[in-house]
């Protein structure tokens, strides 16, 4: 592979620089992307088109110099896979039609089969592969258990996801037994994800900040630890997000790299986490609506704080979708610029 920086830094391997990328790199900050994404009905559809997934995968890296691609996909494909279809709403975001509120419902579904399901995933994988021709790692992805469980019993976004935390309470088993399933599902998924040619694959905890952590560490961290020990192909990232009360717990999971939205501290992080982590992360997105000046300035503050080694340039989140594609190339720039003197 031409550029491996992602790679060698995942496993904690010495680099001449950090390796850079974002989170949703590909999508709407890209007027390359707006144009395929309004040749087709819908994002559904584009998720669904390998060919058109491939192509706007491959956009940033051609675009925006990052050092790595990540396959582009939902993590909503999950529970459409196991018999809950999903709808995406312009402007409101994802719908579930149906929901899951007890236990017919969870015996209803079945373990999601990666190939048979979700086939026209692993083809944009392999399709992207082909295109990227080793110039840079592909990033697989799949949602926390935790996090499809949200959607499935909410039905959709919510601001206190008050109806699956509920369940959470009132019927533990029952959240268990769709969680087991979601996890089934998952790895079987990433599994085939790797096999197609994902060089790494990171799971997204997105709403992991809305549990208290003695949930946490019920309904959320043991499935991941599963996914995790399972899957020895590729290296593995975990990003949690809010779950800033977690992060001595997430050391001990099977995976090489944690994730930090922009509320966690690299130093703190460190010391909780230990030196056998690498650390990914997390310049406030906010951070690219300011000027070239003031990017440069904090991501320099920010790499000065990760130390150089076992770290992988990112934003805490991923880049919202009314930031400059030239504010976005400013921040990869200074990662690729930066040098610390003590460390190289």
């Amino acid at each position: 592979m031409k550029n491996d920086l992602l790679l060698r830094a995942a496993r904690g391997e010495q680099v001449e620089r950090p390796p850079v990328w974002l989170m949703r790199q590909a999508g709407r900050i890209l007027p390359e992307y707006r144009a395929v994404r309004d040749s087709l009905k819908d994002f559904i559809e584009l998720v669904k088109t390998p060919q058109r997934a491939a192509e706007v995968t491959i956009q940033p890296v051609d675009i925006l110099d990052v050092d790595a691609a990540i396959i582009f996909s939902d993590i909503l494909v999950i529970p459409e896979a196991m018999g809950l279809p999903y709808e995406m709403v312009e402007k409101r975001g994802p719908f579930f039609p149906k929901t899951v509120g007890n236990e017919a419902d969870i015996r209803r579904l079945k373990v999601a089969d990666a190939e048979a399901d979700l086939g026209y995933v692993m083809e944009a994988i392999r399709l992207s592969k082909q295109a990227l021709a080793g110039r840079v790692p592909l990033i697989g992805f799949a949602g926390a258990p935790f996090t499809i469980f949200t959607y499935m019993v909410e039905g959709g976004g919510s601001k206190t996801f008050s109806k699956a935390r509920k369940m959470m309470y009132q019927s533990p088993e029952i959240c268990h037994l769709l969680l087991q399933k979601i996890t089934d599902s998952t790895i079987l998924y990433l599994k085939a994800q790797a096999k197609a040619g994902a060089d790494l694959i990171q799971i997204f905890d997105s709403w992991a900040g809305i549990l208290p952590p003695a949930h946490y560490s019920e309904f959320s961290l043991p499935y991941i630890a599963q996914i995790c020990a399972s899957i020895s192909e590729v290296p593995k990232t975990v990003f949690a997000k809010g779950a800033f009360f977690a992060r001595k717990e997430l050391a001990q999971i099977k995976c090489e790299v944690i994730g930090l939205d922009w509320n966690m501290s690299p130093q703190e992080s460190r010391g909780l986490v230990g030196e056998n982590k690498t650390l990914q992360g997390n310049l406030d997105p906010c951070a690219l609506y300011g000027s070239d000046a003031s990017i440069r300035k904090e991501t320099r503050a920010m790499l000065q704080a990760f130390g150089g080694q076992r770290h992988i340039a990112n934003l805490g989140h991923g880049v919202y979708p009314d930031t400059e594609p030239d504010k976005v190339r400013c921040f990869i720039e200074t990662v690729k610029e930066w040098k610390n003197s003590e460390e190289f």
